[in-house]
């Protein structure tokens, strides 16, 4: 029987030592963008973390968010679509966000909360209409609004463009996380070879975790001159393959937004053709910076000990592949055994049997999605040692236990399954569940 373990559940300005090698001491940051992190004590219990996040731009940005497919989307998701949607996503100059408060289910009042926050932010900026608005924590609950749009003014005064300030912004965004998700990186495109662009982002996330999309906040901002009429299209593609493919437990959020701000600042060519070479160069670069903020969500899931890889491969369809890893992502039962270190990859395969709405075997546009007798697991270690295998085209190995307790008590490890039924291949990212996940979300209210 192992003994429960326990794990830092709020981010208290000491980041765990386990995580330290994914927070950056250093960055390069856009051209033209402000940031900062202010305390106000939104939440009784917070007395020093910072819980209001401003991000601003010195000029007119375009922008695109993708929102929470919830019914009951929090009143910031409405008001922040709304403005895109009459923006027609141009024109747009900053991102106000809270921590500790999720303005979720608070009626007309909390549309009103919302669009003061963003009335107030623009004030500050000089515009009108041009902020979206991000709230994050307790669901059912109004803002303390007045403490908000008070503290609004000194955000703004405090903005700066250093390491700490963007450092700082990204830890106000932080509920239950661990550890503050930022990451920058420079790029170029092919139109404009000699000219430096910069990306940066930020992200929270660690529980109440699935896609559509997961219980996340991201804000991702350039330097790169990218039209409004792509830039839906260019974060949509990203968001599914990078935070539509992340799973903690299965929840999906009232609030979740990832936000896309284009300045141009960096000058060269404007990216506005979906068929350039610029865009597909582009689409690819955020799609991967994407997929490394989603991994420090998944990294960071509440009480996780594991990050865990499902591959599926060989399989007849984008969606069957997609559907199979994300059931087997989701399944409790596949979750408590990785905590275990147990292999009972009997529990892998029933999570993907049950995953798909045809039954074994049976066609869908002819082509058959899931063939027992060619389904094969496996382990595959993180040190690039040889793969565990489990299951060989329907048939269970002998287990060699004390090579896959080894596997098993790893951090990192990958959940490979091949399907037989053709070539597409689908990657989704979780975590274990311990005994801290229960610990955490049984008292996050109070």
């Amino acid at each position: 029987m192992k003994s429960a373990r326990t794990f830092t559940s709020s981010l208290n300005g000491v980041t765990p030592a386990s995580k330290a090698k994914y927070v950056p001491t250093s960055g390069t940051y856009p051209k033209g963008f402000a940031v900062s992190g202010i305390w106000v004590g939104i939440k009784a219990s917070n007395t020093n973390k910072p819980d209001l996040a401003l991000v601003t731009s010195d000029r007119p940005c375009s922008a695109a968010a993708v929102f929470t497919k919830n019914k009951f989307q929090a009143a910031p998701v409405t008001f922040s679509r709304k403005l895109l949607d009459a923006k027609a996503n141009a024109g747009l100059r900053s991102v106000i966000v809270n921590s500790g408060c999720a303005n979720a289910v608070t009626g007309q009042g909390g549309l009103e909360d919302a669009a003061q926050m963003a009335a107030i932010t623009d004030e500050r900026v000089g515009q009108t209409d041009s902020t979206l608005v991000m709230s994050t924590g307790v669901i059912g609950q109004r803002l303390p609004i007045k403490k908000i749009i008070d503290h609004i003014p000194v955000a703004y005064h405090k903005a700066g463009d250093s390491h700490k300030h963007w450092f700082d912004c990204a830890r106000a965004i932080c509920t239950t996380d661990t550890f503050a998700k930022l990451k920058s990186r420079t790029f170029s495109l092919p139109s404009s070879p000699g000219i430096e662009y910069r990306i940066a982002g930020m992200t929270k996330g660690a529980g109440m975790l699935a896609p559509n999309m997961a219980t996340l906040l991201g804000i991702i901002a350039t330097d790169a001159p990218i039209a409004p009429s792509i830039m839906t299209n260019v974060l949509r593609y990203a968001v599914d393959r990078s935070f539509n493919s992340i799973t903690i437990d299965g929840d999906t959020s009232t609030n979740d937004t990832v936000a896309l701000l284009a300045n141009g600042a960096a000058g060269g060519t404007e990216v506005a053709s979906e068929q350039s070479e610029d865009y597909r160069a582009f689409r690819g670069i955020l799609t991967e910076f994407a997929t490394d903020l989603a991994k420090f969500i998944v990294r960071d899931g509440e009480g996780a000990t594991k990050f865990v890889t499902i591959r599926v491969a060989d399989a007849a369809t984008d969606e069957s592949a997609r559907a199979i890893a994300r059931s087997i992502a989701l399944s409790p039962l596949v979750k408590t055994a990785l905590y275990g270190e147990d292999a009972n990859w009997g529990r892998i395969l029933c999570a993907a049997g049950y995953s798909l709405i045809s039954a074994p075997g049976q066609p869908v546009n002819d082509v058959p999605e899931i063939v027992p007798e060619r389904t094969n697991v496996s382990f595959i270690p993180a040190d690039g040692s040889t793969e565990l295998k489990l299951l060989v085209n329907g048939e269970p190995e002998a287990v060699n236990e004390k090579r896959a307790s080894e596997i098993l008590k790893a951090t990192d490890l990958e959940i490979l399954v091949r399907l037989g039924t053709g070539n597409k291949t689908a990657v989704h990212y979780t975590c274990d569940f311990s005994h801290e996940y229960v610990t955490i979300n049984g008292d996050y209210r109070t």
